[in-house]
């Protein structure tokens, strides 16, 4: 019964126009996607889509974090000029929004202004994750955790990519 249960839903998609078929993001990733366009709404920022290619290459780097132990932003060549947030925690103990409070917990040092000059603490680092999700001009996100030893590891990719130096921030 698989066999043709998958035989039929090829067939059928033969038939839709190229693109037609959207992956939905499973309830994790749903998570962290509804986190994010709940924060973005707060901020008058449009809501993301949610991106399976994104979705695949953090899930590539996640995997390659989550071998390696070490938390370290790829390379802007790396991720083709997508944004990126990381996130490390102990295997297991970890939310989706959780994860993602992390991230939001940042809003606290966030000053409306001309990017870098953005975190009343004086260094944007200090709101880095929380601009990037706030990012005006970002249409899409995907995100993916994978386990290491001791450390899970969230990495979210986000396009366009945020955080531009001159930029007016809300």
């Amino acid at each position: 019964m698989k066999k043709l249960t998958l035989t039929f839903v090829l067939a059928a998609a033969a038939f839709l126009p190229a693109g037609a078929i959207a992956q939905t993001p499973d309830a994790f990733s749903a998570e962290l996607l509804d986190s994010h366009n709940e924060e973005r709404a707060k901020m008058d920022a449009p809501a993301l889509a949610w991106s399976p290619q994104l979705q695949a290459e953090a899930q590539e780097y996640a995997a390659e974090l989550a071998r390696t132990g070490r938390m370290v932003h790829a390379s802007n060549e790396r991720r083709k000029g997508a944004g990126e947030n990381l996130w490390m925690g102990a295997v297991g103990y970890f939310s989706a929004q959780d994860m993602m409070n992390t991230f939001l917990a940042e809003k606290k040092y966030y000053k409306p202004g001309i990017f870098p000059d953005v975190s009343n603490s004086g260094d944007w680092k200090d709101v880095g994750h929380y601009t990037q999700i706030i990012w005006q001009g970002t249409q899409e996100v995907g995100c993916a955790v994978a386990e290491g030893k001791v450390h899970e590891f969230l990495v979210c990719r986000y396009l366009p990519a945020g955080n531009i130096l001159g930029r007016k921030m809300p």
